[in-house]
């Protein structure tokens, strides 16, 4: 796995993975020539949805890809997981609302952070969060 590679994947079983999708997103975004701040934005998402797919997801994967639309550069990431799934998706993006012990802002502050959101999830099958930042 290298961050010079216009795509790729990496595992998110434990902390050590949420950390390592930190640092990935983090030089990516570099690479791409994103402002400190749209860096920030990227590499907090990434965070709070690395740890969703850990924590609710049972573990999964983020893939990666740089994604050009005409001009622009930017950077889309996905996050699998096969775990319970979410039975409410509405619910779920509503701040505050959480199924755990967090604060709820991790799906919602996610979406606020990127300018692409998607969420897919069936119920016993998984999730699939994709999420895209442009320069």
């Amino acid at each position: 796995m290298s961050a010079t590679e216009p795509s790729g994947q990496l595992p998110l079983r434990g902390e050590p993975d949420i950390v390592a999708s930190r640092q990935l997103v983090r030089k990516l975004t570099q690479q791409l020539g994103f402002s400190l701040v749209d860096q920030t934005k990227m590499i907090t998402a990434a965070s709070e949805l690395s740890r969703n797919t850990v924590t609710y997801g049972g573990g999964g994967e983020m893939c990666w890809d740089v994604v050009e639309q005409g001009v622009r550069r930017g950077l889309r990431l996905r996050f699998r997981d096969q775990g319970p799934g979410i039975p409410d998706i509405a619910q779920a993006l509503t701040d505050g609302w959480t199924s755990g012990k967090g604060m709820g802002l991790g799906l919602s502050g996610s979406r606020r952070l990127v300018h692409e959101f998607d969420i897919q999830s069936t119920v016993g099958q998984g999730t699939c969060v994709s999420v895209t930042r442009w320069k």
